[in-house]
């Protein structure tokens, strides 16, 4: 029996001879983007632990807003992998030619599920980055002062809370868990078969705990809309800032 290889998924060449250059900085700049993704809800399930007696989420967004040249970090750690894994991948969603029509097998399926949640994670951060930066659709920015208000203010909108973040944890979730997965074949670190599905296994387990961790985010988000901050007032808290 044969085991799964990254070759196994293919798509039209990019870049000739720097095609296998561009799909391992695309590997590595997932990895990356995977390590921002598990730090993000996991700061954000903190929110689950309330506001009294302390804010810890207001804490923790407290520490990183206090990090020194933190738009350097930002840029190279978070906004420069992303946008150029999101291209890539949006690239490689356009021109793949998925098979699992004829060939149904688990790791076809896998992959068609893997390019579908990166579309539903390029809308879904357009919107989450959008919305929290500049106040689109009448929602207040993102207020590092008032970071638990300005998230219950969200979470104020029905289908946000049920529908669009749900969404977008899930399709993060599961694209984070297999993507490790595959950038383990990718890297030659899970040759065997016995070793690509003991990595699966670490690698659900991953991204069930973050599922969980999103989902608390959610639900403290939701329970912290008592906090006495109308969107008038948060609006007022960027103009201070």
């Amino acid at each position: 029996m044969t085991t799964a290889t990254a070759s196994d998924f293919t798509v039209p060449t990019l870049g000739g001879r720097h095609h296998f250059l561009l799909r391992r900085l695309h590997s590595l700049t997932g990895l990356v983007f995977g390590g921002y993704l598990i730090i993000h809800l996991l700061v954000n399930a903190t929110l689950i632990q309330g506001v009294h007696p302390d804010d810890i989420y207001q804490l923790q967004v407290d520490k990183i807003h206090a990090l020194p040249f933190l738009w350097a970090l930002e840029w190279g750690l978070i906004y420069l992998p992303i946008i150029f894994h999101t291209i890539y991948g949006i690239w490689i969603t356009l021109t793949g030619q998925p098979n699992v029509g004829h060939y149904p097998y688990t790791k076809n399926i896998f992959y068609v599920l893997q390019r579908a949640s990166a579309v539903i994670i390029v809308l879904f951060m357009l919107f989450h980055v959008f919305s929290m930066k500049t106040g689109l659709f009448g929602l207040p920015k993102f207020v590092p002062g008032q970071a638990t208000a300005t998230v219950a203010i969200h979470l104020n909108h029905p289908v946000l809370l049920w529908v669009v973040y749900p969404l977008g944890i899930i399709a993060s979730c599961y694209h984070l868990a297999n993507g490790f997965w595959t950038a383990a074949i990718t890297w030659g670190l899970t040759v065997s078969e016995g070793g690509q599905r003991r990595w699966g296994i670490v690698c659900g387990i991953l991204g069930v705990l973050l599922f969980i961790a999103g989902i608390a985010a959610l639900v403290g988000g939701a329970r912290a809309d008592a906090v006495p901050l109308t969107p008038a007032q948060a609006q007022q808290k960027v103009m201070e800032h």
